[in-house]
């Protein structure tokens, strides 16, 4: 390569880097939109939650079939791209295979990948078969369709274009290292068990075309690459990055359990302490100081790992498949209410980009114009859907927070809801009569 390739090589780089870093920093800015919870407790337990279920998969095996297959992409994947920091040498600095010098290791590393490349095409293919021929129901969900849907093809043709052309570079690279006397500065090194089957279609082609072609394939692959990593902004694949923080700082608690709200405990022991003065006004808030709310009604309300959720949800289904709620034909879909809250966040966050890093408020909120009450109070709080995130999410916690605003700050409790309430309230039990009268049952014949 000439220099001018070396400073064209840079500068696609420089430009491919420069881009995917404006986009984390907008991520980092938009989950720090949440207010601030602390996720550093036992971090023990935590390194190995993320050791376990991102790094390990352990939840997504147990469905096999799909567990398995994502495992293949997943390591196809990491272990391939270690290759991009040879390519990014020898694109720096006109080199050819400057890991070469590590013989027999580099044979293996490049045998590795190849064989890996070619079971990713064949997971890839059957992920394609089961979205688009055998059409699983739970990717099928009225959420998915339109760009949703169409993005997890994207991923899956962007999978094929690279393995395809870095299979295609190997073997013309392998070509020209066949060539009796040696060709311009193509050394023998690696070991090539797949794309050697696809060397000889070259065969009979002068090598100066050859040449043309493994240049070509090599542009194409490193350039393909910057624009994948790029695409993740924009796609649900964004949780190939997301999944190690998601997993770190998921909630330790037990299921099931929910976190109190400090004012509402402040409350509570204030009417139980005795020496309490119960006619005493409370503090005047400090000035220009927001009271904060009970629950949620926009993304800004929601905590900083729950914005991390949004955008490391993975859109599997996983959660929707497994809700009772969904099952029995209800409105709520736990998977929709993550790509609303996604949605809502990126909205809020293109806000800010318009208005040089301020809110305006545009009279919309998550609730009501992204997600209904009818969705949240169909939710059996089952956790369901939490068991069953393979990276773990909690769209349990986003719901729970929402029918707090409902109940707390606008009293919008269904019916029924609001009548227990009033029943515990004034009786001390869910029923609509006198205390006195609760042990009555006992005399009846």
């Amino acid at each position: 390569m000439s220099y001018l390739d070396n400073i064209l090589f840079a500068i696609v780089l420089g430009i491919g880097f420069g881009y995917f870093f404006n986009n984390i920093r907008k991520i980092y800015r938009n989950v720090n939109l949440g207010i601030d919870v602390d996720r550093k407790d036992n971090p023990q337990a935590r390194w190995k939650n993320m050791a376990m279920i991102a790094l390990g998969q352990s939840k997504m095996v147990k469905r096999p079939v799909a567990g398995i297959l994502h495992i293949v992409v997943y390591l196809g994947f990491v272990i391939i791209n270690i290759e991009l920091l040879e390519i990014i040498i020898d694109g720096l600095f006109g080199t050819h295979r400057i890991f070469a010098f590590l013989g027999a290791t580099y044979n293996v590393l490049i045998a590795t990948f190849e064989i890996l490349a070619v079971l990713v095409l064949v997971a890839v293919v059957i992920f394609w078969l089961r979205r688009n021929v055998i059409r699983l129901k739970r990717f099928m969900n009225k959420e998915m369709v339109g760009y949703p849907k169409n993005d997890a093809n994207y991923i899956l043709y962007f999978e094929v274009v690279l393995m395809t052309l870095f299979l295609l570079m190997n073997a013309t690279d392998l070509h020209l290292q066949n060539v009796p006397g040696g060709f311009s500065h193509f050394i023998k090194a690696g070991s090539f068990p797949i794309s050697q089957f696809i060397e000889p279609m070259f065969n009979g082609m002068p090598n100066e075309i050859v040449m043309i072609l493994t240049e070509t394939f090599w542009w194409m692959h490193i350039i393909g690459i910057l624009v994948f990593m790029n695409y993740l902004y924009f796609s649900k694949h964004l949780h190939i990055l997301l999944a190690f923080p998601n997993t770190y700082f998921a909630n330790l608690e037990p299921q099931g359990e929910f976190d109190n709200l400090a004012a509402v405990t402040k409350e509570v022991k204030m009417m139980m302490d005795p020496n309490a003065d119960p006619f005493a006004a409370a503090p005047a808030p400090a000035e220009g100081e927001v009271p904060s709310k009970f629950g949620a009604s926009d993304v800004q309300d929601l905590n900083w790992v729950q914005l991390l959720n949004a955008y490391t949800c993975t859109e599997c289904g996983r959660c929707t498949s497994s809700c009772p709620a969904n099952q029995t034909g209800k409105k709520l879909s736990p998977r929709k209410i993550m790509m609303d809250t996604r949605d809502r966040l990126e909205e809020v966050g293109r806000n800010i980009d318009k208005n040089k890093g301020l809110f305006i408020p545009d009279e919309k909120t998550l609730l009501n114009d992204y997600i209904t009450p009818e969705e949240l109070w169909a939710c059996t709080s089952c956790n369901a859907c939490v068991e069953e995130c393979p990276v773990n999410i909690s769209p349990l916690s986003i719901i729970m927070d929402m029918r707090r605003y409902l109940v707390m700050e606008q009293s919008a409790a269904p019916m029924p809801l609001n009548a227990m309430m009033t029943n515990i309230e004034n009786n001390g039990a869910p029923w609509q009569y006198n205390q006195q009268d609760r042990l009555n049952w006992k005399d009846e014949n």
